[in-house]
């Protein structure tokens, strides 16, 4: 089909059906139960229906639907600092030993996706370097780092099409790790008969029930404190990226944000002891839960689904290869080694979410998990950090390592 000019939507309109697809998404957890059953997010369903809907509109006038995500991209960046300012010290310490446990489990299984990559390379006749497109480039690096190094693989290793064939398997990736978090979750817990150990705790980056000491109701003065922390944290956060930008260390902004809202949960409260402190109050919940939700919604509603027909084999071979591999890895290795707990289902369903998508899958993933069945604060500091901050580092080396291969 020949493409005429898109349709484009600015920033405005892209957060304001953003939140719509985000209704439709609850609407439709609340209509079909089996949505709620297998926790999929309300942004995810609403997302997908989008997709398909903006898909329809491709295939019946031959112009695709632009969105200028500008407003998703710093959603992302609130979301994790709220995280950050609802983080303990207490929280970290007891993460520390788990977190390196996680990135050690996390680079084998960037190897496994290579290798199951490669395979569905080698399979369709393509170099085995187009490998990595079809492996942690796409999946683990999600779109960004399918697009960085779409090129160079192009150019290099004669892979025709290979920026599209990343980013159709980012696409898909992004889909599979949106639905396959929380069934594993669900088969965790219900086979090993898990509960919370959290229950009086609340929970971090969800929306929590009010406690006896603390107010059900939300008030403006409530929302302008949360927010002026956010963007207190926000600014410490972007001047500490530049700083690092400036030195050749290259992190997503959300890192330093993430990291500056730690600081400043955990020493100013002690420090001054009448501050009157957002963390973990109604309000700072209901802004985590807005800016994940939309940022969600409005990732899962701007994929391009008209782009996959060309690599459609090969990514149907390949991404049914790469979930089973995930969701065996997820079960026999990083369940086990995590616990057999509660804590290591949770993780579980974020593992799903990074592994063949993006962080904030993971977290939407944990979220609707502990939403329905109990908190779980430890898993919502380790896996960001990992995901995020150390990820990217490794699969820089280990794509370049893999296509030394062939």
């Amino acid at each position: 089909m020949e493409m005429l000019d898109p349709i484009e939507i600015d920033s405005f309109g892209a957060v304001t059906i953003g939140i719509l697809v985000y209704f439709l998404g609850a609407r439709l957890t609340r209509r079909y139960a089996v949505l709620s059953k297998y926790s999929i997010p309300e942004p995810v369903s609403g997302g997908l229906l989008a997709a398909i809907l903006a898909l329809l509109v491709v295939l019946a006038t031959g112009r695709a639907i632009s969105y200028e995500l500008s407003a998703r991209d710093f959603l992302l960046v609130y979301f994790f600092t709220t995280v950050g300012l609802n983080a303990r010290f207490a929280d970290l310490i007891k993460g520390g030993p788990l977190l390196v446990l996680m990135l050690g489990l996390t680079i084998a299984f960037m190897l496994v996706q290579n290798v199951v990559g490669m395979i569905g390379a080698l399979l369709f006749g393509m170099p085995s370097q187009a490998g990595v497109l079809l492996g942690t480039a796409s999946l683990i690096g999600g779109h960004g780092t399918a697009i960085a190094w779409g090129p160079t693989i192009e150019s290099s290793y004669q892979v025709v099409g290979a920026s599209e064939l990343g980013i159709a398997t980012a696409t898909v990736g992004l889909i599979l790790a949106s639905v396959l978090g929380g069934p594993i979750a669900r088969f965790l817990i219900q086979k090993n008969d898990l509960k919370s150990v959290d229950d009086a705790e609340e929970e971090v980056a969800t929306v929590a029930e009010p406690t006896t000491d603390q107010p059900s109701t939300v008030t403006h003065v409530d929302l302008m404190n949360c927010v002026l922390w956010i963007h207190i944290a926000i600014a410490i956060g972007y001047s500490a990226f530049e700083a690092l930008e400036a030195a050749g260390v290259k992190l997503p902004l959300f890192v330093p944000c993430l990291l500056s809202g730690i600081v400043l949960s955990n020493l100013l409260p002690p420090l001054f002891s009448k501050l009157k402190w957002p963390a973990g109050t109604p309000a700072m919940n209901v802004i985590s839960e807005f800016s994940l939700s939309v940022f969600l919604a409005m990732s899962l509603m701007s994929m391009e689904l008209w782009t996959l027909a060309s690599s459609a084999g090969v990514l149907i071979t390949t991404m049914l290869l790469q979930s089973v591999a995930a969701v065996a890895f997820i079960i026999f290795i990083v369940f086990r080694l995590m616990g057999k707990n509660y804590f290591a289902a949770v993780i579980s369903a974020g593992f799903a979410g990074f592994s063949l998508g993006a962080t904030p899958t993971a977290i939407a993933n944990m979220t609707a998990v502990t939403q329905r069945y109990g908190p779980s604060p430890v898993a919502f500091i380790v896996l960001p950090l990992v995901s995020a901050f150390f990820v990217d580092l490794a699969n820089a080396f280990i794509i370049q390592w893999f296509l030394g291969f062939g």
